[in-house]
């Protein structure tokens, strides 16, 4: 029997459609994940299996082959645990083939069956909304976080069996509901404020045109005007200022901040600061420095090496120069290498 769901996956910051196939045939037990996985969907054949027993599921006895399309996308990260389970339970028969068209999922499984929580929910919620989804499956931790995206109904699960009543009609879940508004209001009040900065005026009114703007702010100089302490004097209290942002472009911001650390909840309300150091260099103010490290740390500073004293160094009698025949030779430096490189003019 073939089964067919609806699941995301992240490419950068943005979520991308994948449909998730599953189909059971008669056969030797085995199980088949094609649709260029990556090494941890590709792994989550066994924690759904475990998952599928620990919880009273029978696993599928026969030849099981798993599509994720398309087939040119490479697929990472374990969203894929809860499609790939609830698919094995329809395609044997345990799950009422309902009509999942308007159905999206989403969840990592533990071997105990709960769920667990994803990375990317808020930017996936907001590409369900886009393909025409009407309910979308996260797991109880992302469940606020999906929650943000209007038009979208997002029922949080805490494990597979949750999921499973959900879709069958047995279990009457209601759907997360959060007041944007009301919450960006609460979340909008800081304990710090601009007055509490002494100078700095410009430093204030260009972070305050960017708030008011939606703008951003990159502060530049030679190194020692005091670029550092400007923004170390107004970072924490850039918030206040921009405490009246529009919940749409809340929704955006944190959609970002989702897709690279899972933590994209309307709760991280202070906009993102990235202090780099004066020294450091030009690629790594474009694309970053390793993972981890402290930003507010200059980079690997470059290593002089002082150049020797123009001239020839004549080696000792008797050397390799001399042992090789020829008499004595010499070492000739680089300026003098220089020197002997130029054109000759008469």
């Amino acid at each position: 029997m073939l089964a067919k769901l609806h699941a995301f996956t992240l490419v950068g910051i943005d979520a991308v459609p994948v449909e998730v196939e599953v189909d059971v045939a008669a056969g030797l037990p085995k199980t088949i994940l094609v649709g260029l996985p990556e090494l941890a969907v590709r792994e989550s054949v066994h924690r759904i299996e475990r998952a599928l027993a620990n919880l009273g599921y029978q696993r599928p006895s026969g030849r099981t082959i798993v599509n994720l399309a398309p087939a040119d996308l490479k697929k990472d990260a374990g969203a894929f645990d809860l499609p790939i389970a609830v698919g094995m339970l329809i395609a044997t028969g345990q799950l009422p083939p309902e009509p999942l068209q308007d159905v999206a999922m989403l969840g990592e499984l533990a071997l105990d069956g709960s769920v667990r929580p994803v990375r990317g929910v808020l930017s996936m919620a907001m590409a369900a909304r886009t393909q025409g989804v009407r309910r979308l499956l996260v797991p109880a931790a992302n469940a606020r976080e999906a929650a943000v995206v209007t038009d979208l109904q997002v029922f949080g699960v805490g494990n597979l069996s949750e999921a499973v009543g959900i879709l069958s009609g047995q279990l009457d879940a209601e759907p997360v509901a959060v007041q944007l508004d009301d919450l960006m209001a609460e979340l909008g009040t800081y304990d710090v404020d601009f007055a509490d900065v002494r100078g700095q005026e410009y430093a204030k009114r260009a972070l305050v045109i960017a708030a008011s703007g939606g703008h951003n702010v990159i502060m530049i100089g030679f190194a020692g005007l005091g670029q550092d302490d400007a923004v170390a004097a107004t970072a924490d209290h850039s918030a206040g200022a921009d405490a009246g942002r529009k919940p749409g472009n809340d929704t955006h911001l944190f959609g970002g901040r989702s897709s690279r650390s899972g933590r994209g909840t309307a709760g991280d309300a202070p906009v993102p600061l990235a202090a780099p150091h004066h020294q450091r260099r030009r690629h790594g103010r474009r694309r970053g420095s390793t993972p981890g490290a402290r930003r507010d740390q200059p980079g690997p500073q470059r290593r002089v090496v002082p150049r020797r004293a123009a001239g020839v160094q004549p080696q000792e009698p008797g050397g390799a120069a001399s042992a090789a025949g020829g008499g004595p030779r010499h070492h000739l430096t680089g300026p003098a290498l220089d020197h002997l490189s130029r054109p000759v003019s008469f």
